[in-house]
């Protein structure tokens, strides 16, 4: 299972979208403290639509508390200031792929610790970053990837008709 971790998310409804991506996904959601909102937060819920009660979701006090709790964890950080892209790197089942605040990206002072495993989306130009909720889909759906899509739906089916061979 993989693991999104967002270091102290600022937006109720970018928060409300992961969590929906992550019940989809089969992924556990961990939110580190502070959070600019409050869980209970009707945009959350609102954003995560009726899957929030589905959703693994942890709540940690800081990042140390995050580490302690979480010993040994392989984590991959999504940051535009990072040199691999995040189809570079093989993600390992159960790693954590880490995302900053909308306004900050991860502080500099835990990024430096994971020069490895710190990953970027490629963009053009001068574009500042993605959205949130969209850049973890992006780096979740390539993790779920390359694990062939274990345990998920691959096929859908037509409401009214079937789908021709």
């Amino acid at each position: 299972m993989i693991n999104i971790v967002l270091h102290e998310p600022e937006m109720p409804a970018n928060t409300g979208n992961i969590g929906r991506t992550c019940v989809a996904a089969g992924a556990r959601l961990h939110l580190i403290e502070p959070l600019g909102f409050h869980i209970n937060e009707k945009m959350v819920k609102r954003a995560g639509l009726d899957y929030w009660d589905k959703l693994d979701v942890t709540v940690y006090d800081n990042y140390e508390d995050f580490l302690e709790k979480n010993p040994g964890a392989k984590i991959y950080m999504a940051t535009t200031k990072a040199p691999h892209t995040y189809c570079d790197v093989r993600y390992e089942d159960d790693c954590y792929i880490m995302f900053g605040k909308e306004s900050a990206g991860i502080p500099e002072d835990i990024l430096v610790q994971h020069p490895d495993t710190a990953i970027r989306i490629p963009m053009i130009g001068d574009i500042r970053s993605l959205n949130l909720s969209n850049s973890v889909a992006i780096v979740l759906y390539e993790a779920l990837r390359q694990h062939d899509f274990a345990d998920m739906r691959l096929h859908g089916h037509l409401r009214n008709y079937e789908w021709s061979e």
